[in-house]
């Protein structure tokens, strides 16, 4: 009798939602989130590309972004893959990715103000010239896979 009153009660079996909501709950979203930051740098990559495309890529930095797309996929999947590539190189690729993003909105504000009028016709320019806010996004991508890095494995 004494073996059976000491026996572990079993803890019910969480799927689907309920089990990623309490992996977000405690921090375990390392996984999901290195996943997720691939799959943002190859949106933003590609939407870069086109729209950078349309400037005719008058500027050879405006090739980085582009680039970086392909960076941050494949760190994220090592990420989503690896615990130890979600600890070094997705990292890395988010630093990067980050940095590159903050040049951009450099560059996107160094354009508004080139336009006639600069920052006093900054509401035409802001439509006209290019998207201040946009390499914003990109580092908001950067900012994921940063986030990730620091979150907990999902088991």
């Amino acid at each position: 009798m004494a073996a059976s009153s000491t026996a572990a009660v079993a803890e019910p079996v969480v799927h689907g939602i309920d089990r990623m909501v309490r992996n977000i709950e405690t921090g375990r979203f390392e996984r999901s989130l290195s996943a997720l930051t691939a799959a943002g740098a190859l949106v933003a990559a590609a939407e870069i590309f086109f729209e950078h495309d349309s400037a005719s890529f008058g500027n050879k930095l405006m090739w980085l972004p582009v680039a970086m797309g392909p960076v941050g996929a494949v760190a994220g999947v090592a990420g989503f893959c690896s615990h130890r590539m979600a600890k070094t190189a997705l990292p890395i690729a988010s630093v990067a990715i980050c940095a590159n993003g903050l040049q951009g909105f450099y560059l996107h504000a160094r354009g508004i103000a080139q336009k006639p009028g600069g920052w006093r016709n900054a509401r035409y320019n802001m439509e006209m010239g290019p998207p201040l806010l946009a390499p914003l996004l990109v580092t908001m991508v950067g900012g994921m896979g940063l986030l990730a890095a620091v979150l907990r494995r999902e088991k």
